[in-house]
């Protein structure tokens, strides 16, 4: 029964299921809505689900690229541990408000 836990628990750690649309939201208004310049639905709206997840699977590559080129003033911050380290949580806030999800982020 404890390998069994243990297996489960480590299924979570590796799918990521600990990201958090909540804390995403918050850590796209601290730290990328200065350097983007929309507010937090502005932003999720720009993709759909689908498109969303493709843009941040390989450590957010293609998101990185799209957003560094768009706004080449947030290339550094983009470019940073720091932003791995919050981007499974924006990737969250961004699929959960997608253009298609038919939520409304509170923020602006």
């Amino acid at each position: 029964m404890k390998k069994l836990i243990l297996a489960f628990a480590l299924s979570l750690l590796a799918n990521g299921a600990y990201a958090d649309a909540a804390k995403g939201q918050e850590y796209y208004l601290e730290h990328l809505r200065p350097l983007f310049g929309y507010n937090g639905e502005e932003f999720a709206t720009q993709h759909l689900k689908v498109e969303w997840k493709r843009y941040f699977k390989k450590d957010a590559a293609k998101f990185i690229k799209k957003y560094s080129k768009k706004h080449p003033e947030s290339a550094e911050f983009l470019a940073s541990d720091e932003f791995q380290t919050i981007a499974p949580d924006i990737r969250d806030f961004a699929i959960k408000y997608a253009a298609d999800s038919g939520e409304l982020p509170a923020c602006n």
